[in-house]
């Protein structure tokens, strides 16, 4: 759910942000963020003290398909 939402984000999303967003604890949603960075879902762009977290093309890819699946059931 974490790529859904960051892709209907519709401002820059931190990884507290994030968490907020979630429901999820801050050290969790980092870590999920780092196996997703692995993966190739997502980036992190920097932004003076701030990481600032953006889908890549492959991580919007996979959450339009979570978010469809999800709107068809």
């Amino acid at each position: 759910m974490m790529l859904v939402k960051l892709k209907n984000s519709n401002s820059e999303v931190y990884a507290s942000s994030l968490a907020k967003m979630v429901d999820c604890t801050y050290s969790h949603v980092v870590k999920v963020l780092m196996d997703m960075e692995k993966a190739g879902l997502v980036d992190f762009k920097k932004q003076g003290r701030l990481k600032i977290i953006a889908l890549t093309k492959k991580g919007a890819d996979v959450a339009e398909r979570i978010d469809f699946i999800k709107s068809t059931l």
